[in-house]
């Protein structure tokens, strides 16, 4: 007998919180993480190829994919945070390097990047170092290191330069860096502070700019590092329309050949093209995330964030995921065609769940699956197509869901009740209700007659032909985590979480038999078919194998879950790491088991289809895993008897209704088509001859210009021979001139030569003349001031007498006023005590004014609120006016560049008129130095 092996067969559901989650391999696949893998998928062909993660892995945290799209690099959490790059052109994805900090200790790598060339690679680490690394990847040679920031203020995103493989951009929240790698180290080129903004995100859009959006909604172009201009990407009407829901948080930004797209808050995406001079940008296009008509709140889609944003190749395809894990796309062409029109995603595939996944359940008349999840949906999936059939979101959290064997009425369990509903052609209808408060397990017998309950540590059995409630089966000291029914439906096996397993009688309501171990909390329970067996699973590590007492411990990690194939051959269990184990049966006490990476968070469900061809496995990480069960050679396992699936569907009778009507009007509708083409035909033929009539006409007058063209050539040949001979002549005419003017020319310059000569000539001997005057003004000076220091001397002597007198007198009335200053503090005194006497009176009454001012004062106090309104008011005119301010102030600087511009003219005039006033006072400096030096000491003498 071979081995039973399963194979990642489809996944629903994108993984959040891992950064770059989306990116194009080629037109028509995509490549996003989903659990604890990376899924290749095509648009078209809809098929899936599965990249799983590293063993021992806590998740993936950020993903980035080379220039050439053939290296795929997956970032991972674990006891060392590792990147692992594969090589995409590989049939199997192979595994090419693995990189990690080396010495440093690294626990997550937040942001990637390959360079163009995809010869280096960098890598962020997280908190608290925040390295980067700068790699050599495939010698796994470091070539660089350096912190980029402190862990106050974290890095969002790393990028290389498209076009220099040595530049690399860091930006985060107070961070915008440019890094060079230069003879083995990282050297900071730019050292502008950015504390004010938090950069979400960036993008680099030629070899000197970036594009940077922030939290707050302003996109920001950096030149060479330094910022050039700045934006919002809002305006203030679209804010006034709906204050509440704009946060234009710009998380992505993804550059293409006309320009970029960004996000722009919540379920907005902006494209924006380069303008003709190629240096700004204007918005062209606005696209929305479509409000949801199968929630009860349709506005909540609307409200989701976009987390990355990607361009197909050929720029035809723009796809988005979003932080509720959900992807949508939209094709360029048809926007650009809806002009006017309110453009919107589409769902690339289908809808996922945006929560952690509670309940699992299969039929066996149909090929569906059903699934809950604490994001309040109930969705139903077809594991032969692949497809998502129906879904509908409540107002209340689903913790459990049971479908039923025919597949056309489904159970679950909310937080207020237990509800029965039948599943439409289009819709999820309840038709009954228990009161069965938060239902954490619900599940059909296999006949369909019967249905089980739970209700904390007690088991309802409810008949599903009368509702009523057959069955209480009550043991339990702890809440019951986990039932399974008998293939005949005469036995319930469940646990508890006090570690007690119970099989029941379903006829009797007694125990038939019973395991307790209160040392475990047991997680999922199971029957082999034959029911002779019960596998139960818990928070020991081990699996137990109820009857025969054996236990199969699990190596350190919990099992949540368990399922066995209706052949009885092998167990599959999941674990609280997020992975599926194969076990094979009967067990062995050694490591009898194939391990597979299926989910980053506990598995929540797993359950096996009635044909033993699928395993279907569910997380706390909202994923839904399609597992194919096969033998080691690859071939699914042989089936007892053919399974024929029922192709009813339940409707109605006012929806049949309204499909007939809807029929009958499409029948309408193609009668009215045919009518209508029928009429362009006519239309067309009476057209068609009239284009002929006019054909004809055209070519008789296409005849008759020709005929005239070649009459004007003829005529134009004649005019240019006319013209070259008049041409001719004037040029002879010029050339006579230009010698005569010449000869003239140069007369004129040898006359003008020899003036200059002359006056050279005066020009020295007026120079001599003045050289003389000057000697002989420097000699009568010093005569004239020797004079007159003789006559100063004397006057100074006779002021040295007048000094004395006057401090004789000044000692004189220094003692007459001493004694004055006394008699002015006697008088002092008194007039002190008259002011104090007067003051007191004074007190008193400003006492009383005060107590009348308090009583003012409350009156004031009510003015004073007032007057605050009118203050803000006037600080909104302020504001205003403030704008009003700049605007004059630019028209200021405008006309202070003028003013200096006729400064500048006025000062070289004045420069002109200060020479001629300069030449004038060196005539007039020879007739009256003596005189101008006799009035500036006779100055000095009587101050």
């Amino acid at each position: 007998m071979s081995a039973v092996v399963a194979q990642c067969h489809y996944s629903f559901g994108l993984q959040r919180g891992v950064a770059n989650n989306l990116f194009y391999f080629d037109e028509q696949t995509v490549i996003f993480p989903s659990g604890n893998n990376c899924v290749r998928y095509n648009i078209d062909q809809k098929w899936q190829r599965f990249i799983p993660g590293l063993e021992r892995s806590q998740g993936m945290y950020a993903l980035a994919i080379s220039s050439n799209r053939r290296y795929l690099a997956v970032s991972e959490r674990g006891e060392r945070a590792t990147i692992t790059v594969y090589d995409l052109q590989h049939e199997q994805s192979r595994k090419r390097k693995v990189l990690n900090g080396g010495d440093i200790h690294v626990q997550e790598f937040v942001s990637m990047a390959f360079s163009t060339d995809s010869k280096y690679f960098i890598g962020q680490s997280g908190a608290p170092d925040y390295t980067l690394f700068y790699w050599m990847w495939e010698k796994q040679k470091v070539m660089a290191m350096v912190k980029t920031t402190v862990a106050t203020n974290p890095v969002n995103q790393v990028s290389l330069n498209p076009y220099d493989n040595t530049q690399i951009c860091v930006s985060g929240n107070g961070v915008f860096k440019l890094f060079r790698y230069a003879e083995g180290v990282l050297k900071q080129s730019t050292f502008h502070k950015q504390e004010t903004h938090n950069f979400l995100s960036h993008a680099w859009m030629s070899e000197e700019r970036v594009i940077a959006g922030t939290e707050a909604g302003r996109l920001m172009v950096f030149e060479s590092g330094d910022l050039r201009w700045d934006m919002s990407v809002t305006t203030k009407t679209t804010m006034s329309q709906d204050p509440d829901r704009w946060l234009p948080r710009v998380t992505v930004i993804t550059a293409y050949s006309k320009g970029f797209a960004c996000s722009a808050g919540p379920g907005t995406v902006y494209l924006f093209e380069r303008t003709d001079d190629k240096d700004n940008y204007r918005k062209t296009r606005e696209i929305r995330i479509p409000p949801d008509q199968c929630s009860h709140e349709p506005s909540h889609a609307e409200q989701q964030q976009i987390v990355s944003l990607v361009i197909s190749p050929s720029e035809e395809t723009v796809v988005t995921s979003t932080d509720r894990g959900q992807l949508y796309s939209i094709t360029l062409s048809s926007a650009e065609m809806s002009k006017g029109e309110q453009v919107q995603f589409e769902f690339l595939s289908h809808s996922f769940h945006s929560g952690p996944i509670t309940g699992l359940s299969v039929c066996i008349r149909k090929p569906i699956i059903a699934t809950c999840s604490l994001d309040q949906s109930v969705r139903i999936w077809n594991v032969e197509t692949n497809t998502l059939e129906l879904y509908k979101e409540f107002q209340e959290e689903a913790f459990s869901i049971a479908l039923h064997p025919f597949g056309l009425f489904v159970m679950v369990g909310f937080s207020d009740k237990l509800r029965l509903m039948n599943l439409l052609i289009d819709d999820i209808r309840t038709f009954k209700e228990f009161t069965v408060r938060a239902c954490r397990e619900c599940a059909f017998s296999h006949g369909g007659h019967l249905f089980a309950a739970v209700n904390g540590n007690i088991i309802h059995i409810y008949s599903t032909t009368t509702f009523e409630n057959v069955l209480n089966l009550k043991g339990h000291n702890g809440k019951v985590r986990s039932i399974a029914w008998s293939g005949d439906d005469s036995r319930l096996v469940s646990c508890g979480m006090e570690g007690a397993v119970y099989e029941w009688n379903t006829l009797t309501s007694k125990r038939e038999s019973e395991s307790v171990l209160k040392s475990c909390s047991y997680n999922s329970v199971t029957i082999s078919p034959d029911a002779k067996t019960i596998f139960a699973v818990g928070t020991d590590c081990t699996l137990k194998e109820i009857q025969i007492l054996r236990e199969v411990p699990a190596e350190d990690v919990a099992y949540t879950t368990i399922a066995m194939s209706r052949s009885g051959r092998t167990l599959f269990t999941g674990t609280s790491i997020g992975t599926i184990r194969a076990i094979k049966y009967p067990l062995s006490n050694q490591k009898d088991w194939i391990e597979y990476q299926a989910h980053s968070s506990p598995v929540t469900k797993m359950v096996i289809t009635f044909d033993d061809q699928y395993l279907l496995t569910v997380s706390e990480d909202g994923c839904l895993l399609i597992w194919k069960i096969i033998d080691k050679e690859g071939r699914g396992l042989k089936r007892d008897k053919e399974i024929t699936y029922a192709e009813e569907i339940l409707i109605t009778k006012s929806d049949l209704e309204e499909k007939v009507v809807m029929l009958e009007l499409k029948t309408r509708v193609e009668e009215l088509k045919m009518e209508n083409e029928y009429q362009l035909r006519l239309k067309d033929m009476n057209y068609n001859e009239k284009t002929k009539e006019l054909s004809t006409t055209f070519v008789r007058q296409m005849e008759s210009l020709k005929t005239d063209i070649q009459i004007l050539k003829t005529e134009r040949d004649n005019m240019e021979v006319v013209n070259q001979e008049t041409m001719f002549e004037v040029m002879e005419k010029h050339s006579k001139e230009l010698q005569d003017m010449e000869s003239a020319n140069s007369q004129k310059l040898m006359l003008e030569y020899e003036k200059y000569q002359e006056l050279q000539f005066k020009s020295q001997q007026m120079q001599q003349d003045y050289e003389k005057q000057l000697q002989q003004m420097d000699e009568s000076r010093t005569a004239a001031l020797e004079e007159l220091t003789l006559y100063y001397e004397g006057k100074m002597q006779e002021k040295l007498l007048v000094l004395e007198q006057c401090q004789e007198e000044s000692r004189i009335q220094a003692r007459e006023f001493e004694e004055s200053r006394k008699q002015m503090e006697e008088d002092g005194d008194r007039e002190i005590q008259d002011i104090r006497v007067r003051y007191e009176r004074w007190l008193r009454d400003e006492r009383e004014t005060n107590m009348r001012m308090k009583r003012d004062t409350g009156i004031m106090k009510k003015k004073f609120s007032s007057l605050q309104k009118d203050i803000d008011n006037s600080n909104v005119e302020m504001e205003r006016m403030k704008l009003e301010q700049q605007k004059l102030q630019a028209i200021v600087k405008s006309l202070e560049k003028d003013i200096l511009a006729l400064k500048k003219a006025i000062q070289e005039r004045d420069e002109t008129i200060q020479d001629k006033v300069s030449e004038w006072l060196g005539h007039c400096s020879v007739l009256f130095p003596l005189k101008s030096m006799y009035i500036f000491y006779h100055q000095c003498y009587e101050g």
